[in-house]
């Protein structure tokens, strides 16, 4: 048995970055606030405020109000619909991708850690283990990272988007700015690199080196 524990206090941290990281990206996936649109008319949309997510447009209203709701109006944004601009589609798909890889990566960071810290019997690859993670780890981050930056990039130039009539949403905002899910899973994703470089950045002590092959 070879005890490995003071090596890896650095990747300790990282698979606690990466699970944080990993909230942050599903949080960001269900919050509407992708896209805060600014609106002049204000028969429907009371608050002249209505928000754009992956899944969902809503708004704050007097007048029209959604089952289960007090006081909000919320429409479905579906992935083959034809109003739905490419980059609300790239993130309904490579968000959930990016879940399910980041979701891999945090348990195979786990198994390795698990490995390390209570010590292995037949002394497995762990720094092949910790390059696997990381991997992950940055592939998860990279198909997150796509689609909040082509949605960062739509709201810097003031895309609009063309919501059929039943949306009740103006044919173009006044203005817009980033809501708080962009920058949630802008958060997530920095995380999830910075987790997978320090996983791939572990290093074996030598003589851990010399016994064994890695």
């Amino acid at each position: 048995m070879t005890y490995l524990a003071h090596t890896a206090h650095a990747q300790l941290c990282a698979l606690w970055m990466g699970c944080v990281g990993w909230t942050l990206t599903a949080v960001a996936l269900g919050l509407v606030q992708w896209r805060v649109w600014q609106v002049s008319d204000r028969e429907a949309i009371s608050s002249g405020v209505a928000w754009v997510g992956v899944w969902r447009a809503c708004f704050n209203s007097h007048t029209v109000v959604s089952p289960g709701y007090r006081a909000m109006f919320c429409s479905r944004i579906g992935l083959t619909e034809a109003f739905t601009p490419p980059d609300i589609a790239a993130a309904q798909v490579l968000v959930l991708l990016s879940l399910l890889v980041g979701l891999c990566g945090n348990a195979g960071g786990v198994y390795v850690m698990r490995n390390v810290y209570f010590g292995m019997e037949k002394n497995p690859p762990i720094r092949l283990g910790f390059v696997a993670t990381g991997a992950l780890c940055l592939l998860a981050a990279v198909m997150s990272l796509v689609p909040l930056v082509w949605n960062l990039s739509s709201v810097a130039t003031n895309q609009t988007i063309r919501f059929p009539p039943e949306f009740k949403m103006p044919e173009a905002p006044v203005s817009q700015h980033v809501g708080c899910g962009i920058s949630v899973g802008l958060v997530g994703t920095v995380l999830m690199i910075v987790s997978g470089i320090v996983f791939c950045s572990y290093r074996p002590p030598p003589f851990f080196c010399q016994r064994y092959l890695v």
